[in-house]
């Protein structure tokens, strides 16, 4: 059951709740409640303090009984450090810890955002309320045994009218936040592309945006070879899922989020170990955090035009599963010698690429479970991003400091371009060479993102948490939506020419991208079930793909438009 987390002009001494939590320093209480809770606990203060030695320092609670002086049950002190160093990050911790002290009652008042950094008063709010909805997060469907939290109300004492707008906004993220997790935590056999579509078209309904779904006759049918390729070794077969948002008003550009949806990764014929395969559900992170994006940016009014292109497949071994060395002809026309299956996510993200490019849209992010290497740079809690254009990076970078949502720069080195060279194709989907693996990877997406500035975020290592840790549950972590969500909510088309996927400098989007004249936004979000009304890619691509060319070398004439799809993780 949801939480609801609220904002109330009420003061500490006239609160009704079960709990009352205060921020605390070094000194003791903080903030309006600080003088209140020092008169009505009196000398209990100051002996639970001494006999839990509770210092004040970020994370430490200590439970101190009202004895009747408030009209609370208890106050819980929570610890913030120095209040001069308090950050916006830190109040979303302390909003999780909160919600895990208060596991045991229903309603909770607290003073957290008086703890707020100098003028962030909102972003404050937003932050607190974003850790009680995180940090509560439980994903007990399979659990025949568990103790779910009591735990539903939470009232922020803070009347003021920017208070209210971040509580509001945060309680719209983190259970946006909270529903990619549960779709990156539920068990594979559950969770086919047609039931992720399924569930997505629960969410996007009266939504405000319009939902295209193709079914794997229409993938082929659009000259999708990446998706159809990975595709077409599962029972499962494969969708291509497309959700547009037009803002009421002209729009102030078109901004494109790709999201990698691989729903498992068994590696395909390249198949990975047992130990490999377990936590391969969560391959299908980058697809949940964009349609759990685009689910609410009717709600927080986006001025931007934002199309979310979702790839989904299932990446098994079988018969007709693509083999080492066969050829995939992808969207743009370009081809990829497959010489690992188990490279498949770029395979799919390079057909959702080249259809945002054919949209014409002024900037694009795609985020994906990518590649091993980028966690062997950065770790678990960090994700990597490149990109073609600085400044959009920039934003893309501002947008995931501002979410709390650690991210960080890496190149795409133009001479490393050759290590994707292939004898037979335009590109292979794997490097020469052990090392780089990340870097490659990106800059085999490049060759599909023509002069849109374009950044790629490799989220392997945050997608998943394997303990808990302020507000991230053990588990999937939704990374990814806080960062769109700001994103989308600054977003400005990005000025200046990008690299080209060869290093050049292109023209400046700027000088192409004009604002879009919205059309009237649907009432209700999830639209009809009509799909392939696309035209054909490109002129050179159209005729390549059931040419000649195709036929890329005997056997594979149909398969290789079809069936050849190369995955990358």
């Amino acid at each position: 059951m949801a939480i609801t987390v609220t904002a109330a002009a009420q003061r500490p001494d006239t609160a009704r709740a079960d709990l009352l939590v205060v921020p605390a320093g070094p000194d003791g209480p903080i903030g309006a409640a600080a003088p209140v809770v020092k008169k009505a606990l009196g000398a209990t203060l100051g002996a639970v303090v001494a006999a839990t030695g509770f210092e004040g320092k970020p994370g430490q609670t200590a439970f101190v009984p009202s004895a009747g002086g408030l009209r609370v049950g208890a106050v819980l002190l929570l610890g913030v450090g120095d209040p001069d160093k308090v950050t916006v990050d830190g109040l979303r911790r302390a909003g999780a810890t909160l919600a895990r002290a208060a596991s045991k009652v229903r309603a909770v008042a607290t003073t957290l955002v008086d703890a707020a950094p100098r003028g962030k008063a909102d972003a404050a709010a937003q932050a607190v309320a974003e850790g009680v909805v995180l940090g509560a997060y439980q994903f007990l469907e399979y659990k025949s045994q568990a103790t779910a939290t009591a735990l539903r109300r939470v009232a922020v004492l803070d009347g003021r009218a920017e208070v209210r707008r971040g509580v509001e906004r945060g309680s719209v993220v983190g259970n946006a936040a909270a529903w990619a997790r549960d779709h990156v935590n539920e068990p594979p056999d559950m969770q086919s592309p047609a039931q992720f579509v399924a569930s997505a078209r629960r969410l996007l309904s009266g939504t405000g945006v319009r939902v295209q779904v193709m079914t794997e006759a229409q993938i082929r049918a659009q000259r999708l070879g990446g998706v159809a390729g990975v595709g077409q070794g599962s029972a499962r077969p494969p969708r291509f899922l497309t959700i547009s948002y037009e803002p009421a008003r002209r729009a102030s550009g078109h901004l494109a989020l790709v999201g990698k949806g691989v729903v498992f990764d068994s590696g395909g014929l390249s198949l990975k170990t047992a130990g490999g395969m377990e936590a391969m559900k969560t391959d299908m992170s980058g697809a949940a955090a964009v349609v759990a994006t685009m689910a609410v940016l009717r709600r927080l009014g986006v001025t931007a035009r934002v199309t979310g292109y979702v790839p989904l497949v299932e990446n098994m071994p079988s018969g007709t599963a693509i083999r080492p060395g066969d050829v995939l002809r992808i969207r743009n026309g370009k081809t990829v010698e497959v010489l690992n299956t188990d490279a498949e996510g770029r395979l799919i993200l390079a057909d959702a690429l080249s259809l945002a490019v054919e949209d014409g849209v002024d900037a694009i992010v795609d985020l994906a479970t990518l590649t091993g290497a980028c966690m062997v740079a950065l770790g678990e809690k960090i994700a990597g991003l490149m990109g073609n254009h600085d400044g959009w990076q920039g934003q893309v970078r501002a947008a995931a400091d501002r979410a709390g949502e650690p991210v960080w720069p890496l190149p795409l080195p133009t001479d490393y371009r050759k290590m994707l060279d292939s004898e037979i194709a335009d590109l292979k989907n794997v490097s020469a060479g052990g090392y780089g693996g990340a870097l490659t990877a990106g800059i085999f997406l490049e060759q599909f993102v023509a002069d849109r500035p374009w950044v790629h975020l490799d989220i392997a290592g945050p997608a998943r948490a394997s303990s808990d840790d302020g507000y991230l549950v053990r588990g999937g972590t939704g990374f990814g939506v806080r960062t769109l969500v700001e994103l989308v909510t600054e977003f400005a088309v990005p000025e200046g020419p990008t690299a080209g996927a060869d290093g050049s400098p292109q023209k400046s989007p700027s000088a192409r991208a004009r604002p879009v004249a919205a059309k009237k936004a649907p009432a209700k979000g999830a639209a009809k079930k009509t799909t392939a009304k696309r035209t054909p890619a490109k002129k050179t691509t159209a005729k390549k793909t059931t040419a000649k060319k195709t036929t890329a070398k005997k056997t594979t004439a149909k398969k290789t438009t079809a069936k050849k799809t190369t995955r990358t993780r």
